[in-house]
């Protein structure tokens, strides 16, 4: 469906030239937040900056006016929740946006102007000037090339560097973003690379060809609390090193205190506040920047009422999957992903599991769902499951519910939400004798979405709408226990603020239990009685949450809460 009425879009630079004609104030001016005149060093200076794309014969904006500038080895962050138009400014830079896009304002480097700049220009620029570190180094490393390869690949484009110098010089990119032994990783491919190691090798990527401006479009959100920390240490250190200026994309303004020097905070395309970190965080003016520092999970969970019956429990329960080698397939080792974890979860209880990736916290969850195998008790609701088969399993998975990380990847993009949420019901026969639709409809309300918008699908929805959905899906079952296998890590912290509510109102009103799987320890402590902590398949320790937030016993357990909370103590 389009819309006949479209904005008219004034020609390139215009409204910058008639505030300088006429003297009139700029977008954010006008409004009263005086915009920072460039200083005479800016590495990089955007003004009046006004983004739109082409869209089903509309134009879009996205961007409205924005102005900011990086001085000389300064670190800018820019802050706002998804849909603010952080990502799209800074890929503006470069002229990475693509044809759908129509730039106005001004995007100058070292005083030469990006906007409508030649191609032969932007190609010496992007990469070798100016380069970046995007979010996900998984889908933006090539899995087919190795890291030789794909970092010699830039090093021969900008500075003709081929063979043995262009190994040496990989080498020691390597050995300087922290990865061991580089020499033996050369040969390697991204899937074989952890998370935090592949961010390293982003990194390594971004500094090949020695770039004056550095974009990190959030960088830390998919790592460990360990990693992020590390890769944050790191960036610190190279920026120090080699005088980089930096313009660091984050929703989470925790990270943005400790890494930037000025902040730049946008909400719907503009910048509503911007100035030094530490007067923004100690003085907020504006509304969002308010909600924004206010948007921490906070409180404890809901005490367990007396006497709740234990849902589900585990003794010693084991996952090794078998090393196999030689012609024949002989075991000659075990991967030991769990390795002997007691737990019990009651009604109206959460068991936070936390602990870094690889640490088995997620096989654990899927043991106790009986969706991998395993040895050693598994009991649900009395009753010892871990013997059971398909048959008797299909009754047991209405009882046994998941929400997965990342809701677009587990909803089906050919199916409308109404189809989506309901899809349980007909597997179960839950159905029978009722109205499915009145039934979609009552927990798309409870869950907070709209019951008219279930002829829509996925593609339609924000992330926060996107895991109420997922939410929906599993409750309208009615289980018992379910698995929340980090429910929040993709989301803005405001959203996340909301979605813990939602969960807790959801356990208090039906006594569900939840297995609570995390590596953000603010959102676990909001939501959890009992936590485990989980490295290497082992647990290394569990008790209350207050017991091991106030008086951790393991030295693990004390890396995990200081890399987790050390931003708040600044």
């Amino acid at each position: 469906m389009t819309n006949d009425l479209q904005p008219v879009i004034p020609a390139p630079g215009a409204a910058a030239a008639v505030a300088e004609d006429h003297g009139a104030q700029m977008p954010g001016e006008a409004r009263g937040r005086p915009v920072p005149s460039p200083a005479s060093d800016a590495v990089l200076a955007v003004r009046d900056l006004r983004i739109s794309f082409r869209q089903e014969g509309r134009i879009v904006p996205a961007v409205k006016g924005v102005s900011f500038h990086i001085g000389r080895g300064e670190t800018v962050a820019l802050v706002g929740e998804s849909g603010s138009g952080k990502s799209v400014t800074a890929l503006s830079t470069v002229q990475l946006l693509g044809d759908a896009a129509l730039i106005e304002g001004s995007v100058k480097y070292e005083g030469r102007e990006m906007v409508g700049a030649p191609d032969r220009v932007l190609r010496d620029i992007r990469g070798d000037d100016i380069s970046f570190i995007f979010q996900e180094p998984m889908t933006s490393l090539n899995p087919l090339h190795t890291l030789e390869r794909q970092l010699g690949e830039s090093l021969a484009l900008h500075q003709g560097l081929t063979g043995a110098r262009a190994r040496a010089r990989i080498v020691d990119l390597l050995t300087r973003v922290g990865i061991r032994d580089p020499e033996s990783r050369l040969a390697d491919y991204p899937h074989q690379l952890s998370g935090g190691q592949r961010q390293r090798v982003m990194i390594a990527m971004a500094l090949a060809n020695g770039p004056e401006l550095l974009i990190a479009d959030e960088p830390t959100t998919a790592l460990d609390v360990t990693i992020q920390a590390q890769i944050l240490d790191l960036l610190a250190e190279l920026k120090a090193a080699e005088g980089l200026s930096m313009l660091f994309i984050s929703h989470d303004l925790g990270i943005v205190r400790r890494i930037a020097d000025r902040v730049c905070v946008m909400k719907d395309g503009e910048i509503v506040e911007q100035g030094p970190v530490a007067a923004i965080f100690a003085n907020p003016q504006h509304d969002y920047t308010r909600k924004l520092l206010a948007a921490e999970p906070a409180g404890t969970a809901d005490p367990v009422p007396d006497g709740a019956e234990t849902r589900v429990e585990t003794r010693d329960l084991k996952v090794w999957f078998p090393i196999q080698r030689g012609l024949l397939r002989r075991t000659v080792g075990h991967v030991k992903a769990v390795n002997g974890a007691t737990l019990a979860v009651r009604a109206g209880e959460t068991l936070g599991i936390v602990g870094e990736s690889g640490s088995g916290k997620t096989t654990l969850a899927l043991a106790i769902m009986r969706l991998i195998g395993s040895d050693g008790p598994i009991l649900f609701m009395g009753q010892d499951i871990s013997a059971w088969q398909s048959r008797q399993l299909r009754k047991l998975r209405r009882d046994m519910q998941i929400v997965f990380q990342d809701p677009f990847g587990s909803l089906s993009p050919r199916m409308t939400v109404e189809q989506i949420i309901a899809e349980g019901l007909g597997v179960h026969g839950v159905e029978k004798g009722h109205d499915r639709r009145a039934m979609v409809a009552d927990i798309m309300a409870e869950v907070g979405l709209n019951p008219d918008t279930m002829h829509r699908y996925p593609h339609e929805f924000s992330g926060g709408q996107r895991q109420r959905i997922a939410i929906a899906r599993a409750m309208i079952l009615r289980p018992k226990v379910v698995v929340l296998d980090e429910p929040t890590s993709a989301l803005d912290m405001t959203v996340q603020v909301q979605i813990v509510q939602l969960l807790r109102g959801l356990q208090r009103k039906y006594g569900l239990a939840f297995l609570f799987i995390s590596h953000d320890l603010r959102v676990v402590r909001a939501m959890s009685h009992k936590i485990m902590v989980m490295r290497a398949g082992e647990v290394v320790e569990q008790g209350s949450t207050a017991q091991i937030f106030d008086n951790p016993q393991q030295e693990y357990t004390r890396a995990l809460l200081a890399a987790a909370f050390r931003d708040h103590h600044r």
